[in-house]
């Protein structure tokens, strides 16, 4: 069973920035694709930023150049820099993990990012 664990949210100003960590029970290279997702109150979950094993990245228009998506192969975890970050940032951020061969997807459990005006 294939577990990720979301860690770094936090309450922060405006402008401010923040680090998520993802980290996997396996090897990331074992995944097709890693991502990103966030989900805000009343709204559906949306695709922030997506990592190819190859290590492309993309992301969302509303982030881009303000959001890094990076990996750490040693410690099997992928992070999302947040900087200048935005009110409309407030969501909770989830790890994803895609494994083609098996049309398997994983999800760890969110962590709450807030940002104050």
């Amino acid at each position: 069973q294939v577990q990720l664990v979301e860690s770094g949210g936090d309450l922060v100003q405006a402008g401010g920035s923040l680090r998520l960590s993802c980290v996997a029970s396996r090897n990331i290279f074992s995944f097709n694709v890693m991502a990103w997702y966030r989900q805000a109150p009343g709204s559906q979950r949306e695709l922030v930023a997506s990592m190819s094993t190859g290590g492309s990245t993309n992301y969302v228009d509303s982030v881009k150049g303000r959001f890094t998506m990076s990996r750490d192969n040693a410690k099997n975890t992928v992070y999302l820099q947040m900087n200048s970050l935005k009110p409309e940032d407030t969501a909770v951020y989830y790890c994803k993990a895609s494994v083609f061969s098996t049309s398997r997807a994983y999800w760890g459990q969110g962590t709450q990012v807030t940002v104050s005006s």
